[in-house]
């Protein structure tokens, strides 16, 4: 394990909701908080979508949705299911038929958008697939596709509308003796979708799936996802997260990771503590951070790095992270091992020495876990 301490003011509280499986994954309970994302891909492309699958996977993922819009879509899920190294939620809308094909099909899980599924009893059909097979359920609320009773009924799309909407389709499910299930009430528009988790978290037990949808591109659906679920994981609210990007699902997985390691929620590979640099720095910390960020992606054992380019608040940082490099003089800087200074480092060999001593110590604490368990 990492030599940091736990400390109480950093504690989130979560809250208490019950756990369901998405296939061997638990969700919800005291689960970890897992990390979703889904295809691009064209799902009959079954080689393309599963390298998809597994690239997230590599990066991450716990679960990967994959969209279902035909039957031929349904069809080549069964072999993407076969191939999957994670669980596969079938996303399903408009076609409740597709629903059910893709519980036959293997899937783990089925995303159903209560605002566009269709009657209670063609719900039905999808839960006796569901419970037929073995899979759990998503209500997957979304702002721009509520019911047409619903805007009709509160004139826009709102929380409580939102709200409502999902609390009657876990009733439809509860009334068919059915509670394998989470539930999201996703809107592109942060105030909107965090008010409505904030009620639903108050009015369900059952697992949330958090997201805020159509969040934008790389750099603004990133600021705008850890904006709105950071501070609905922060209140302890969320079971599960997606980051919506406009980008390579890859990028949603390390995104959603991020944001999850900031609250210390989850921990998984390297996580560099660097400064932005000043006149006052060393070496060239933009450039040695680039370098070890592609050099240490194959790292998942939990570490924090320092990489900080002068004195002033270099061993400060050191002594809260792993391994650390602070910036001095004469083309050389401190080596920290553990919070305490070890040795010195010349600028020129830093990224490889660091390197090597992030790749050494994570076999250390691999091994000490494995003795522990």
């Amino acid at each position: 394990m990492s030599h940091n301490p736990i400390r109480p003011w950093r504690n989130i509280d979560r809250r208490k909701s019950r756990q369901i499986m998405v296939g061997p994954v638990p969700v919800g309970g005291d689960a970890p908080i897992t990390v979703q994302t889904m295809t691009n891909t064209d799902t009959t492309d079954v080689r393309a979508t599963v390298a998809q699958i597994q690239a997230a996977h590599d990066v991450g993922a716990d679960i990967v949705r994959v969209s279902t819009p035909d039957a031929d879509s349904t069809r080549a899920l069964r072999e993407i299911v076969r191939e999957s190294p994670v669980p596969i939620v079938a996303d399903i809308h408009f076609h409740y038929k597709r629903a059910i094909e893709a519980a036959e099909a293997g899937a783990a899980c089925l995303r159903i958008n209560p605002g566009n599924i269709g009657s209670a009893e063609r719900v039905r059909e999808v839960v006796k697939a569901a419970k037929d097979h073995g899979c759990s359920i998503r209500i997957g609320v979304n702002a721009g596709s509520l019911e047409r009773h619903l805007l009709e009924k509160y004139g826009e799309p709102c929380p409580d509308a939102m709200v409502e909407s999902g609390l009657d389709h876990i009733k439809l499910l509860q009334d068919n003796d059915f509670h394998e299930f989470k539930i999201s009430c996703k809107a592109s528009d942060v105030f909107l979708a965090a008010t409505a988790y904030q009620m639903l978290a108050e009015a369900t037990d059952a697992p949330i799936h958090l997201g805020i949808t159509e969040a934008g591109g790389l750099m603004s659906g990133t600021v705008k996802s850890a904006v709105g679920l950071g501070n609905l994981l922060w209140m302890g609210i969320g079971d599960t997260i997606r980051v919506s990007l406009s980008a390579d699902p890859v990028e949603e997985v390390r995104v959603g990771y991020e944001i999850l390691k900031s609250l210390g929620l989850r921990t998984r590979g390297v996580q560099i503590i660097s400064c932005p640099s000043c006149a006052r720095q060393g070496f060239d910390v933009i450039k040695t951070v680039e370098a070890l960020e592609k050099r240490l992606d194959h790292i998942k054992t939990p570490m924090s790095l320092s990489i900080i380019g002068c004195v002033v608040n270099g061993p400060g940082e050191a002594l809260l992270t792993d391994i650390g490099f602070t910036g001095g003089g004469a083309g050389n800087g401190m080596v920290y091992m553990a919070g305490k200074q070890s040795h010195r480092m010349s600028n020129d060999q830093m990224i490889d020495h660091i390197v090597e001593l992030v790749e050494k110590r994570a076999a250390e604490i691999e091994a000490e876990t494995e003795a522990q368990a």
